[in-house]
């Protein structure tokens, strides 16, 4: 079972307010990693946005006291130079890219997907 309290994709909260990062849980969703040719196909996409974009393919581990939590994410990187000047219009330009980042995934996931075993507890692990 698939946990539906977790984004597709998501404005990183820690980036730089200079530019804007967003992050694409592809792994908890596709159950593999997302391929050359799709990232290419997500690059194209978000350059009839904007000028300029870098694509990182990671895995990411997160370690807390009681959690653990590794993961395959996407993380688009637009720098400010490439995002209106308008503050308005930067959001909508955030907006249209992050629905942009969520429809990419789904139709990743629609077109091949790995079976996805539900790692996460219930609760929090107590030691």
């Amino acid at each position: 079972m698939l946990r539906t309290d977790v984004p597709i994709a998501f404005v990183a909260p820690d980036g730089e307010p200079s530019e804007l990062e967003i992050r694409i849980n592809f792994g908890v969703f596709a159950g593999r990693e997302a391929t050359p040719a799709e990232l290419d196909e997500l690059g194209g996409a978000v350059m009839a946005e904007v000028e300029r974009v870098t694509l990182v393919s990671e895995h990411r581990h997160e370690l807390e006291r009681d959690s653990e939590t590794s993961l395959h994410q996407v993380r688009m990187d637009i720098p400010e130079a490439a995002l209106p000047a308008d503050t308005a219009e930067a959001g909508w330009t955030r907006d249209r890219i992050l629905g942009l980042a969520e429809r990419w995934a789904q139709s990743c996931f629609d077109a091949r997907h790995a079976e996805v075993i539900e790692l996460f507890p219930a609760e929090p692990r107590r030691q």
